[in-house]
């Protein structure tokens, strides 16, 4: 644990874990030194949206499918309920957290302002820098450090304890956004190695889903070979991400869940992965597998804004 509360980055590829390659050397090298595992998803409703799935799936990495359900109406008595109780915003739920999320995504945007996000484009953190600065890769993990009060130095306060990056719409352009985390990544690991106080504070996560994955796919499941096999099952039990408090998570998808590595200088616990993949986290992560809903507050926990999840 650090001696001071972090700042946090999150960096959110959508939909394109599928498309990394041993080429992504960053993604890789990060793996490396860092912690890494899954956070497992709810099951897909039948016929859903690549936009609903977009904004459902991010809405669960805040621990906030209440207010993704109120805002697709999808429960009535559940909206009725929140009108006369309205869902916390993320500074209520965690002890004044100031939260940013920089996204191109209207839906989210909307999302983000339903929580009280502080909700940003990429225009707006590299304003002033030229047509093309969103793809000059140095100047957006610059403003994205600036945002968390790194600018070559820590500065005493910063405008956000956490931000948010979310980078793709699903599998459109995978190949493409693919390189530009990969990049972007890059270029907040050589900022941080540059100056090592910034590098002490600044708690990154880079968390890639699948996006729309069917269940036909036994190369991207989380459970164990033995563990399906009926005559071993007894000796596996039930794994803790797959319980909520002392009941059994409903509705629990075992299948294409999202990758993370988690990295802080002198802080993290580094596991055996060495490179961005699903089999490499299978075999050596350190954190294997949480629900996705449990993210926000491990990462609120490293900013001294909630007490420790789990073990």
């Amino acid at each position: 644990m650090a001696d001071k509360p972090s700042r946090s980055l999150v960096v959110y590829g959508d939909g394109l874990a599928s498309f990394i390659n041993e080429s992504h050397s960053h993604l890789h090298a990060l793996a490396s030194r860092a912690s890494c595992g899954f956070l497992s998803l709810p099951n897909s409703p039948p016929s859903e949206s690549e936009e609903a799935r977009i904004v459902r799936e991010f809405a669960e990495l805040l621990d906030a499918s209440e207010a993704y359900h109120s805002m697709s109406g999808e429960d009535a008595a559940e909206i009725e309920c929140q009108k006369k109780s309205p869902m916390p915003t993320i500074s209520e739920r965690f002890m004044g957290m100031r939260s940013a999320v920089v996204t191109n995504n209207t839906t989210l945007k909307s999302l983000g302002d339903k929580l009280g996000f502080t909700t940003l484009q990429l225009s707006d953190i590299i304003d002033n820098c030229g047509p093309n600065a969103d793809s000059r890769l140095d100047i957006v993990a610059s403003g994205l450090l600036k945002l968390l009060g790194f600018q070559g130095k820590t500065l005493e306060t910063s405008p956000f304890d956490l931000v948010f990056i979310h980078i793709g719409e699903g599998k459109k352009d995978g190949q493409k956004n693919a390189e530009y985390v990969n990049g972007l990544v890059g270029q907040i690991m050589h900022l941080e190695e540059q100056e090592s106080e910034i590098s002490s504070r600044l708690h990154l996560s880079v968390v890639l889903s699948y996006g729309p994955v069917s269940e036909g796919e036994p190369d991207l499941s989380v459970i164990c070979k033995n563990e399906n096999n009926s005559d071993l099952s007894l000796l596996f039990p039930r794994q803790s991400y797959a319980v909520e408090g002392r009941n059994v998570r409903d509705n629990l998808r075992y299948h294409g869940p999202m990758l993370i590595a988690q990295w802080q200088n002198g802080v993290t616990r580094k596991d055996m992965a060495g490179t961005f993949s699903f089999k490499d986290f299978k075999e050596h992560s350190g954190i294997l597998t949480i629900p996705a809903d449990r993210f926000i507050h491990e990462v609120a926990f490293k900013l001294w804004k909630a007490p420790k999840y789990g073990a």
